[in-house]
């Protein structure tokens, strides 16, 4: 991070406009131009985390070359030319304020900033160049004023402005799919030690129709100890149930299935299991068979050291459809089962990888039709298993996007289990530098938000220094 920060800043210090530079001292008459940055030099720099709220951010015994365009007027003798110059001593020193803003989104807050120049070195030559090196004093002088004063309001701009434009890029209320919604709004502002920055997310789903809808955390507090990796970020049992929940509230925890998609062995079963019942609907006996199966109430996450579980209560509705005529519901069952959940992270997106683990069914109506439904028990497991399960598996493929800003991916991931909550612990690589990313969602040319970026008036005098 520090390195990706010093190339940004290097990039920032690189675009300084500084203003033009002219006045007289005697017969001497300047005028300085086109001043460029042709090189920095920022190799002692520094990035560290301050508390409560801070990001400091320093670059000391730095240089930076640049090259003006001058026109000089002494007595009968006029020339053009360039003059190259050097800024050596150059300390900047800034501070970032991280704040969370009313959208729930980082943010900085506030920027405070000072720089100085220790010295400064220009080279001339030509014909008037003994003059010039004496007379160079008000033009260093000047033009050191000048630079001094473009380092802050540069970098005001480019944290205030630039910086908070790719924070915007961090997801924080988004559409997951058609059906549900996730808020990953700052709970408060983030927590600063020494070590380490703590962002404490929402991480709520929703469903989408209901976007207003909260779901009551009674999960356990995450807490992070691990250090191995650069970021940690932590899901608790709250994260995955407020999910389930939006797609239960959302009634897509459902699955009906009719005629030639129920597998020809199931049916077979079944027809056998409720012949009498069949035969005493006849002449419906030939008619399709429906099968639905519908989640009676929001599934539970459970997280252990040992592996993360799903519980599900679900019933199974057994119907004949004959054509034309009411459908006649021949059993409802209800069903118990306890599915394994593997929790990866792919890129960006924590996805989840369902397999049934337990399953139960039993009658709703009497002890004796349960015995009966015993039969049932291993074709309806395979049947969740062949044709259920990939289905639940395809929807959860995609996955869930992890709030980063872009730009940045995450390598060297690694999920960890505990009471009640896991981890997801990973280093970050820049795959875009940040100007990149800057540039990409800047339409226009962007122009300082804050009066304390606008660089000061330079004096055009220097004798007034």
């Amino acid at each position: 991070v520090k390195q990706e920060g010093l190339r940004f800043v290097e990039q920032e210090l690189q675009n300084i406009t500084v203003s033009d530079l002219h006045g007289k001292e005697g017969q001497f008459h300047y005028n300085i131009s086109q001043v460029k940055v042709m090189d920095l030099q920022l190799a002692f720099s520094d990035l560290h985390f301050q508390p409560q709220q801070h990001l400091v951010f320093n670059i000391n015994n730095a240089s930076i070359s640049l090259r003006f365009r001058r026109q000089l007027l002494y007595w009968f003798f006029y020339d053009i030319g360039s003059i190259n110059a050097s800024a050596d001593g150059v300390r900047i020193h800034t501070v970032l304020q991280l704040a969370k803003d009313e959208a729930g989104r980082l943010k900085i807050s506030n920027i405070t900033c000072n720089a100085s120049i220790a010295r400064m070195h220009a080279g001339f030559s030509g014909t008037l160049s003994k003059v010039y090196e004496f007379l160079s004093t008000f033009i260093v002088t000047g033009m050191r004023f000048l630079l001094s004063q473009q380092i802050c309001p540069s970098l005001e701009h480019a944290s205030l402005v630039l910086l908070n434009s790719l924070l915007d890029t961090v997801p924080v209320r988004n559409d997951v799919d058609e059906h549900i919604g996730i808020d990953y709004s700052l709970l408060r502002d983030p927590a600063v030690s020494t070590d380490t920055l703590d962002l404490d997310f929402k991480g709520m789903f929703f469903p989408r129709a209901r976007e207003n809808q909260e779901l009551e955390n009674h999960a356990v507090e995450p807490v992070i100890k691990e250090t191995e990796r650069m970021v940690y970020v932590a899901f608790s049992e709250y994260f995955f149930d407020s999910a389930m929940h939006a797609y239960f509230q959302a009634g897509v925890l459902s699955i009906e299935l009719q005629g030639e998609k129920v597998p020809k062995d199931l049916e077979v079963l079944l027809r056998a299991t409720f012949f009498g019942t069949i035969f005493m609907l006849s002449p419906a006996v030939d008619a399709p068979l429906r099968l639905v199966l519908q989640v009676s109430a929001p599934p539970r996450c459970i997280i252990k050291p040992s592996g993360t579980s799903v519980s599900v209560s679900a019933f199974l509705n057994i119907s004949l459809v004959p054509p034309g005529r009411p459908a006649v519901q021949l059993s409802s069952m209800a069903m118990e089962t306890k599915l394994s959940a593997k929790v990866f992270l792919q890129g960006k997106a924590l996805r989840v990888q369902l397999d049934l683990r337990r399953f139960r069914i039993y009658s709703k109506q009497s002890a004796l039709e349960s015995l009966a439904l015993f039969s049932l028990q291993a074709p309806l497991k395979t049947l969740l298993q062949l044709t259920i399960m990939p289905i639940i598996n395809e929807r959860t493929k995609k996955g869930v996007q992890i709030p980063l800003p872009e730009g940045m991916d995450f390598t060297k991931e690694v999920v960890t289990n505990h009471a009640g909550f896991l981890t997801v612990g990973a280093d970050l690589h820049f795959s875009k530098g940040l100007r990149e990313v800057i540039e990409k969602y800047r339409s226009a040319p962007t122009t300082p938000a804050y009066p304390s970026s606008r660089p000061a008036e330079p004096s055009v005098d220097p004798r007034q220094l």
